[in-house]
């Protein structure tokens, strides 16, 4: 699909009602009319996906919702500003029944479905704000930039510090230079705070085995209580469409719906997947750390099912015509951190549980919390920067919402911070790559410390390919950088 010109945009939105006007003869604006504002689609609104919906809800017509959980579906319709949209439990059909009519579709589920989801709307032309991380598979993220630049449609990834002038200000002060030559960049997570580690996986007979060995007298009637349990669960949940693009699994109540799914394979990316696309934003943005060499890690142990409970991952980038080499390394699991030597030079005694550290031949920038929205130099003093402020509707998630519809008005998807193509895709990319080292480092520790490096995945970004594979002993690297997705889904 050609790119939208600002001839065929106006011509759009005469016909579908997006008001657009210049404000003050500087910056586009919208309509706060209620049968001018774009028509908007959400898909997933429970959870961040509620608070999504509610910030789009703000700005324009909400006319279909989806969600897998019925529950979730039927509450959200009664919400204000929801009532009169329609409800869809599979995004496909919605899409099938009002694709031409939506100019703006919220996608926040699973991480496994937020690259078919947000492809679909794409080349439907429909403008999208996805949650963090963008996709799943590094496959599907470049993907995802790809078909914005030849579809042309505004999108903005759901990393709601990009919209901070906070983190703003410090890419501008770290871009400056005021660090001098850049050395290593450090970040740490609490996360996880939903279930990883091996073994957790549960099936009916996996429970009735149990339940024979532990307690023999009682397993008959445990087995059917769970049944029952189940049975009732999946009245209320679409199971198949909640799996969608991933492979099938029994469903077991608490287990992947509505939370714990982000510590699975299959569904999730982790904590590195959940944080790092917060933490990084300043980092990544102003020290150049796309298109990593290297990855390798070392973790508490997995089983190629279920994330590790806690991993240590080393990124290495090669020299470029604005930085030097660099290191980045990443620490997840409250407690797990840098050592405390790295802080000591800067002073910084009591380090926070999440952040981030930027070293420099001259100084380091120390921030202290998931959106380097709180932030610090050390060594340094700051220097006069211009950088663009978020035009302000309230708070920065609302602000980062508010851009995409910005940028929908002004037929300029560069207006997007976070957009797919600039920021968020590249981003994505490199924060997964740092999944492959994790695969690759599946043996732990004992008592579920840190085990050994596991082996260095060696990255041609450019082609998207492990250079060493053929090297590598650990089984199925290759199969985390493109998905398969099953009939009745489209990728390419």
């Amino acid at each position: 699909m050609a790119r939208t010109t600002r001839r065929k945009f106006l011509q759009i939105t005469a016909s579908t009602g997006v008001g657009y006007w210049v404000a003050g003869g500087v910056r586009p604006a919208l309509s706060q009319s209620a049968n001018e504002r774009p028509n908007v689609a959400c898909i997933g609104v429970g959870g961040k996906g509620g608070s999504d919906a509610n910030n789009a809800a703000q700005f324009g017509n909400v006319i279909a919702i989806c969600d897998v959980d019925r529950g979730t579906l039927e509450n959200r319709g009664k919400a204000t500003g929801f009532e009169n949209a329609e409800k869809f439990t599979d995004f496909r059909e919605m899409f099938a029944k009002h694709g031409k009519n939506i100019q703006i579709a919220t996608i926040s589920t699973p991480d496994h479905m937020h690259g078919v989801q947000t492809l679909e709307a794409m080349r439907l032309g429909i403008s999208c704000y996805t949650q963090k991380p963008l996709t799943r598979t590094i496959y599907e993220a470049r993907l995802l930039a790809k078909v914005a630049a030849e579809t042309g449609v505004a999108t903005q990834m759901g990393n709601q510090g990009t919209a901070l002038d906070s983190s703003r200000e410090a890419i501008a002060q770290l871009r400056s230079g005021v660090l001098g030559d850049l050395q290593e960049v450090y970040a740490w997570s609490n996360r996880p705070i939903w279930a990883q580690g091996p073994g957790r996986r549960m099936t009916m007979a996996k429970f009735a085995e149990q339940a024979k060995k532990e307690n023999p007298e009682q397993a008959d009637a445990l087995v059917a209580a769970k049944k029952q349990e189940i049975e009732r669960a999946l009245e209320r949940l679409d199971w198949q469409n909640w799996l969608g693009v991933a492979p099938q699994r029994e469903y077991w109540p608490g287990l992947y719906h509505s939370f714990q799914w982000r510590g699975w394979w299959d569904f999730g990316s982790g904590a590195l997947g959940d944080m790092a696309c917060h933490q990084l934003t300043v980092p990544f943005a102003a020290c150049g750390l796309r298109d990593p060499i290297s990855v390798v890690a070392k973790t508490s142990g997995h089983d190629y099912d279920s994330f590790p409970a806690s991993s240590v991952i080393k990124f290495e980038y090669a020299e470029t015509s604005e930085r030097p080499a660099i290191t980045f390394w990443w620490y997840d699991r409250l407690g797990n951190k840098p050592p405390q030597e790295v802080f000591n030079k800067w002073g910084i005694t009591n380090v926070s549980n999440s952040g981030v550290l930027v070293v420099g031949s001259k100084g380091a920038f120390y921030s202290s919390d998931d959106y380097c929205g709180r932030y610090e130099l050390k060594g340094v003093e700051k220097v006069a920067v211009d950088y663009e402020k978020a035009e302000n509707k309230g708070n920065n998630d609302v602000n980062n919402m508010y851009e995409l519809f910005r940028a929908l008005a002004a037929g300029d998807p560069k207006i997007c911070h976070s957009n797919f193509i600039d920021r968020a895709g590249p981003l994505t990319e490199t924060i997964l790559l740092g999944n492959l080292a994790v695969w690759a480092a599946a043996k732990g520790g004992e008592g579920g410390g840190l085990g050994e490096w596991g082996e260095k995945v060696e990255w041609d970004a450019k082609n998207l390919k492990v250079t060493n594979l053929a090297s590598l002993t650990t089984p199925g690297v290759a199969d985390l950088i493109k998905p398969k997705f099953p009939e009745g889904y489209r990728l390419d």
